[in-house]
């Protein structure tokens, strides 16, 4: 016996769950291996970007981190946010746009200027100096 659709045929039925966010999902973004496009704290952060990047077509799933697949976590631990291939760079704007992950652009690492270095240095000195001092001072 054939499986055959038994509902009403020329009717749309509302969508709910899962169906109603794969038509959300935009064909072009949904190709190739995955790729980490970001790392969530935990599920719920995770979960955040996730429905981010649905609003725009770019479907996604999250993994547990390396080193923290333990169950016994539960929503805790860290979470990989993973984008097939072709919706990488869309993802990783749309993240950026939402200040949800750093744009490498602001956060250049600023060198330290050498003063405010001799003088975390000397200070340390110093404290070392101090602490050696009284030490042999008390014996």
């Amino acid at each position: 016996m054939p499986l055959t659709y038994a509902g009403r045929v020329g009717v749309e039925e509302p969508a709910s769950g899962a169906r109603e966010q794969a038509r959300k999902v935009k064909p072009q973004y949904a190709r190739g291996d995955l790729r980490k496009v970001a790392t969530a704290s935990q599920q719920a952060e995770g979960e955040m970007m996730q429905m981010l990047l649905l609003e725009e077509g770019v479907p996604s799933t999250l993994r547990r981190s390396a080193g923290f697949d333990v169950p016994d976590f539960l929503a805790a631990g860290p979470r990989d946010v993973m984008v097939p291939e072709s919706g990488v760079e869309l993802a990783r704007e749309i993240l950026r746009q939402a200040e949800v992950v750093p744009d490498p652009a602001s956060t250049a690492s600023q060198p330290v200027a050498p003063g405010v270095l001799l003088a975390g240095i000397l200070l340390a000195l110093g404290v070392v100096a101090l602490l050696a001092w009284l030490v042999i001072a008390t014996q």
